[in-house]
């Protein structure tokens, strides 16, 4: 990234603030059907009654704000919703608004609060675009994926590029805000066809896309294939030569890279995401969702149960359908933010790491990395992030930083 990009990005971070509000996740765990890539909790939607979908969320919100109570918040701060999935744009309007309804009547919402619903691109979800805008959805992010027909169906999606450039444009119609993701490295790609078709997605993006590199995903059809040797994918060295390439695109358009795989003109970042990579709080409900609350001064990290079938009936019974809360210790803290906060072209916020977990990195760790140019320091000291070169062997950094974890 040249210099005029990480100005900017890091100008835009300041505009979004260091502090994330806490969030909250909906998650709707069906789909029309399974893409073979994907290994989300998403399940090919059968008979589905969404008012006790409806009953069964809204129980579960309850609980996890009597179990923070000691927190003092007669109605708590909101700073974000995300309704993801699986499939939630297959979700009624009006169940959407009854959902939202609720919340309103059990939190404070910031005044700009970003509601942001996940949706396909298939004419009869685009078709509920106006209807969702007016009961609160004020973001959505279209799961588009790719702008050639053939990639669409190699890739198992249900719309094509004709659908899916009606839904973008409705969308941008309907919703004060709107992204889209696309798939790259995909089977048998060119860098020179991901180039035309970056450059074609950019001109259609309203200030934000989603660009991920295709990784091949225990328990997916795709890894069947890719073990068989019937896909065709970069090698190690292209997907770095492909990852390069988007990013120097994407800057040179204006829309900068603030996490590892999200590029954003100035503001448009997602601010729920930003919860997740920044370390913030946040609620998850619904089959499968996770979460990071704060009790009494812990943080613990919250699991439910995945099945929707079994989901429902704990909630019947129980009144929520948490598998696990666990409390985090400091190392487990650390280890987490590391791993979510070196995604962010800012880096990691040293000063906030030393005080939510209790540790520091030694510094003579920090320094052999920046060093070795893998990692460097922000103008200011304050944030320790990974450089250019640095991102492609992230995981390696944070387990290096982990393992230079001392008490503060």
């Amino acid at each position: 990234m040249n210099k005029n990009g990480k100005q900017a990005i890091n100008q835009a971070h300041k505009n979004v603030g260091n502090d994330p509000l806490p969030g909250l996740y909906v998650h709707w765990p069906y789909c029309v059907s399974k893409c073979p890539y994907c290994d989300f909790n998403s399940h090919v939607r059968q008979v589905f009654d969404e008012r006790q979908y409806v009953k069964a969320i809204c129980s579960e919100i309850d609980y996890l704000i009597a179990l923070q109570a000691d927190r003092g918040d007669s109605k708590p701060l909101l700073g974000s919703i995300f309704f993801g999935g699986g499939t939630p744009s297959l979700m009624q309007p009006q169940t959407v608004g009854a959902l939202l309804e609720f919340v309103r009547s059990r939190f404070s919402l910031a005044a700009d609060v970003e509601i942001t619903l996940e949706a396909n691109p298939s004419s009869v979800e685009a078709s509920r675009f106006k209807a969702l805008g007016e009961v609160g959805i004020n973001r959505v992010s279209l799961g588009v994926q790719a702008l050639h027909d053939e990639a669409l169906k190699v890739l198992g999606r249900a719309h094509g590029v004709e659908e899916a450039l009606a839904a973008i444009a409705l969308a941008q119609q309907s919703f004060t805000r709107s992204s889209f993701d696309l798939i790259y490295g995909r089977h048998g790609q060119q860098l020179a066809q991901w180039r035309e078709e970056l450059k074609r997605g950019i001109e259609l993006s309203n200030g934000h896309l989603s660009l991920y590199q295709l990784t091949i995903e225990e328990g997916t059809q795709y890894k069947n294939l890719y073990d068989r040797g019937e896909l065709n994918l970069p090698s190690d060295d292209r997907s770095i030569r492909f990852f390069e390439e988007t990013r120097k695109i994407c800057d040179a358009a204006g829309l900068h890279a603030y996490e590892i795989s999200n590029y954003a003109s100035r503001g448009e970042q997602s601010r729920h995401n930003l919860v997740y990579w920044r370390y913030g709080s946040y609620m998850g409900v619904g089959p499968g969702a996770h979460g990071r609350i704060e009790r009494a001064g812990d943080r613990l990290a919250t699991a439910v149960i995945r099945s929707p079938k079994r989901w429902m009936a704990q909630v019947n019974e129980l009144g929520h359908g948490f598998e696990s809360m666990d409390k985090l210790s400091h190392d487990e803290m650390a280890d987490e933010m590391l791993l979510m906060g070196l995604r962010l072209t800012q880096g990691v916020d040293l000063a906030r790491l030393q005080a939510l977990c209790g540790v520091a990195i030694k510094a003579q760790k920090i320094d052999e990395l920046v060093s070795a140019g893998l990692c460097e320091m922000s103008s200011n000291d304050e944030f320790l992030r990974t450089s250019d070169r640095g991102i492609c062997v992230l995981n390696q950094i944070v387990e290096q930083l982990s393992g230079a974890l001392e008490p503060a």
